[in-house]
């Protein structure tokens, strides 16, 4: 059935544009194609370039909502809300009307905030081994790593970010320095992984028997929620519509999806549409989703 579905994508040969605000990323070869799935009774299976290391941006911030999660608990919701946002994910519009709470945690000033939670009372590379290291222990393997050159490219474009993080700042929703938080935020967005990790490392989510379930029940539970309201920001309807299962995307053209208790789901392609989650990525998991009926409706 991957292969399958790994053929066709090749025949469409349509693949969209890598992320060109991010020089990095922007040189990346559009018609790259990887999906590893992890099953409940402990198999994967993997086509494409499932062993090829790529930068999981935005997916990274499933893992520091978990970690945060973890760490505070629904206190975190006093900063954040729980809502889609219709906007795009860097947008400043909603920020503002609503007072500097971001929407939810995916956008990126949401994300910003879980950052700046996870940065309290600590150094930028305490905060980074936290969630370095929760990734690793879901994964089961020390070889996952931040791309420097990576976080150095979007620090160096990140001038929305920025407006970002200082806009938080102005409301009071910032506890942390503007500059450490973005640093640590960077090198976050730039952890890189293969999809046949990233798989591995959403089988918690999954509740799936096999691997370290360190994210609990409840955490999991509420992370899968917010994956299927916000995780692929204002097109979150459309995957919704399309894929009718939990996914989290990021612009380096990773997607994360989760099918509760039967499967974790990871599919890499560089390409983005409009909404810039993955033009390939996003028609394999609609395309995976009808060959195997799996849907949480």
């Amino acid at each position: 059935m991957l292969r399958d579905i790994h053929d066709e994508i090749f025949r469409q040969d349509d693949w969209g544009t890598p992320a060109q605000y991010i020089p990095e990323l922007a040189n990346v070869p559009s018609n790259r194609f990887a999906m590893s799935v992890c099953l409940a009774n402990g198999e994967c299976l993997n086509v494409g370039a499932a062993d090829d290391p790529f930068s999981i941006q935005s997916v990274s911030k499933v893992f520091s909502l978990a970690a945060t999660l973890g760490r505070i608990g629904d206190q975190l919701w006093s900063r954040v809300g729980r809502e889609p946002s219709g906007t795009s994910f860097d947008s400043v519009v909603l920020l503002e009307r609503e007072k500097g709470r971001p929407r939810n945690p995916f956008v990126n000033a949401g994300a910003i905030v879980t950052t700046d939670v996870l940065l309290s009372g600590r150094q930028p590379k305490q905060a980074l081994a936290e969630i370095l290291g929760l990734v690793r222990t879901l994964a089961e393997t020390d070889d996952i790593h931040i791309n420097e050159r990576v976080a150095a490219s979007e620090k160096s474009t990140g001038a929305r970010n920025k407006a970002l993080a200082h806009y938080l700042q102005s409301h009071g929703n910032l506890e942390n320095a503007p500059d450490l938080t973005l640093g640590t935020y960077f090198h976050q967005c730039a952890i890189e992984m293969t999809t046949r990790q990233l798989a591995l490392a959403g089988r918690s989510l999954a509740r799936l028997a096999t691997g370290p379930n360190v994210i609990s029940p409840r955490h999991a539970r509420r992370i899968n929620a917010l994956m299927m309201t916000c995780g692929h920001y204002d097109g979150s309807g459309e995957f919704a519509y399309q894929v009718g299962l939990p996914g989290k995307s990021g612009v380096g053209g990773g997607i994360l999806v989760i099918a509760p208790k039967v499967a974790s789901i990871a599919i890499w392609s560089p390409g983005l549409n409009h909404y810039g989650n993955s033009h390939a990525g996003t028609r394999a998991a609609a395309m995976l989703a009808r060959a195997t009926g799996w849907s949480v409706f």
